[in-house]
């Protein structure tokens, strides 16, 4: 069967599953995935084992093996393949962010940063908070935590609740579709073939620069849409009944108020910044290493070797738990003995969707869409690349909800420009377009617009003048972000 029939069927898969049956991510992806590898002939099979070999990835007998296994079994190798390049990583993070919330070390975070910037500067620092929390922490939870802060912002200067809400969306938002170790950006460097390295120094820094590009955004947004403060479920008369001037004295002198432990305690600045820093720097590290290593400016010996294995991502992560698992003494006991569990069940969902979406795209590979792709790619096509994979993710994203499942659909029918001889820039800013694209539109079909709604007390037409623009907003600054570093630094990393 043509490839691009193929690829049609299993997108209007996904997301009719996912729009008109409520499918879970999970069994819609591996659904899609089983249809690829059902429908992918031995022809195609064949030539993509014989590359393997070429590539001395596989050995012949390999090859021999895989051309005569059934779909099921291809779909089986390839979610455990991917499960066991991510999951761990990923239940990780989970507990860490865990760690970070419960403890109030992301209170913290955010309470200092008020301290440093004063009131007035109250947007910035909510946006710069949700991004440091957002690298290790899942967005619906960045959101949970930073929502009441800006709740309370707006109670002390009685205006600007709109922007208070946007300016968490610049943040913690951007940085779930573009730093790896969040599912989606991690797992489309997978597909990519992208170092988590070069994936997460080149997020941080289109994320960054969108960041502040999407807050002057909020600022344009605040001006044309006020939504007043309602109350929520769960926030008590005594919230809403605090004056207004004892509310703006109490963040003029204190900034936000840290989550405490149960005797009083609650974690420093420096303490609560450990968990996400260590793993950052030494991944970083790693990565810049092994380029030096591989180029021939540095000879390997053990110091190297030890470096290149605290820097791996796994060992990197791992060491950042550490430095969470000593947030715990600030938990109240009843709930640290459960911590890990909740964190691991709340993970295990995440990894689920993830390895399917990894299956799906390997099927995609086995059935020769990186060729088909590839044949399309000429050495004129340039930064328009970039346009077309935003748009290609747009679409999936706006159809059918998901910015992750947008995001693997997207790296597994894209990859074949990443793979490109002739392609003009390094492939990590093939990612940053496809976690650009994820943004845009966040609307009725997206689980993030009915939190955020919810949470903020907005009704559905308000999030529609607010939340929808400001997607838009998000997603078209990281792609100008990354067309302007691909073409100002094209062979990063």
């Amino acid at each position: 069967m043509n490839i691009w029939l193929v690829v049609t069927l299993a997108v209007v898969v996904v997301l009719v599953s996912i729009l008109v049956f409520r499918l879970h991510a999970f069994l819609t992806l591996l659904l899609a995935g089983l249809l690829v590898a059902g429908l992918t002939g031995p022809e195609m099979l064949q030539q993509y084992a014989d590359a393997e070999v070429a590539e001395n990835r596989w050995t012949p007998e390999a090859a021999v093996t895989f051309t005569h296994s059934s779909a099921a079994s291809r779909v089986t190798n390839a979610f455990g393949s991917t499960a066991g390049k991510i999951g761990i990583l990923i239940a990780l993070a989970s507990v860490i962010g865990g760690c970070l919330s419960e403890s109030g070390a992301a209170a913290t975070i955010v309470d200092r940063m008020l301290k440093l910037v004063g009131p007035r500067r109250s947007p910035e620092a909510l946006a710069v908070s949700s991004f440091i929390i957002g690298i290790p922490v899942f967005f619906d939870t960045v959101f949970y935590l930073m929502v009441p802060l800006a709740r309370s912002l707006r109670r002390a200067v009685g205006n600007d609740y709109v922007l208070f809400i946007l300016s968490i969306l610049a943040g913690g938002s951007i940085a779930h579709s573009l730093i790896p170790p969040t599912p989606g950006p991690l797992q489309v460097a997978e597909i990519l073939n992208i170092d988590v390295g070069v994936m997460l120094g080149v997020g941080l820094v289109v994320g960054g620069m969108s960041s502040v590009l999407s807050l002057a955004s909020a600022r344009l947004i605040n001006r044309c849409v006020e939504v007043p403060l309602r109350p929520i479920a769960g926030e008590s008369d005594a919230d809403d009944s605090t004056s207004s001037s004892d509310q703006q004295a109490d963040v003029a002198d204190h900034g936000a108020t840290a989550e405490t432990s149960a005797d009083g305690r609650s974690p420093g600045f420096a303490e609560s910044l450990l968990p996400i820093l260590v793993p950052v720097i030494l991944i970083t590290i790693g990565s810049v290493l092994a380029y030096l290593i591989q180029s021939g400016a540095v000879r390997p010996n053990r110091v190297t070797d030890l470096l290149r294995l605290v820097g791996d991502k796994n060992i990197a992560i791992a060491i950042g738990l550490a430095f969470g698992m000593a947030l715990m003494r600030y938990i109240d006991a009843d709930r640290r003995r459960t911590l890990v569990g909740r964190s691991l069940a709340s993970a295990g969902n995440i990894i689920l969707i993830t390895a399917a979406g990894g299956a799906f795209g390997a099927m995609l590979r086995q059935a020769g869409i990186a060729s088909a792709v590839g044949s399309l790619v000429d050495a004129n096509a340039g930064l328009m690349l970039l346009p077309l994979a935003f748009g290609v993710t747009a679409a999936i994203r706006t159809l059918q909800g998901s910015a992750t499942v947008a995001m693997i659909t997207s790296a597994g029918v894209l990859q074949g420009f990443a793979f490109a001889e002739d392609l003009p820039f390094h492939p990590v800013y093939l990612a940053m377009a496809i976690g650009a694209g994820s943004k845009p539109v966040s609307w009725m079909t997206d689980s993030a617009f009915w939190v955020i709604t919810r949470m903020s007390g907005m009704t559905e037409a308000e999030g529609l003048k607010v939340i929808s623009p400001m997607s838009i907003a998000m997603g078209v600054s990281a792609l100008v972000v990354s067309v302007l570093m691909a073409w100002l630094f094209p062979g990063v990393g």
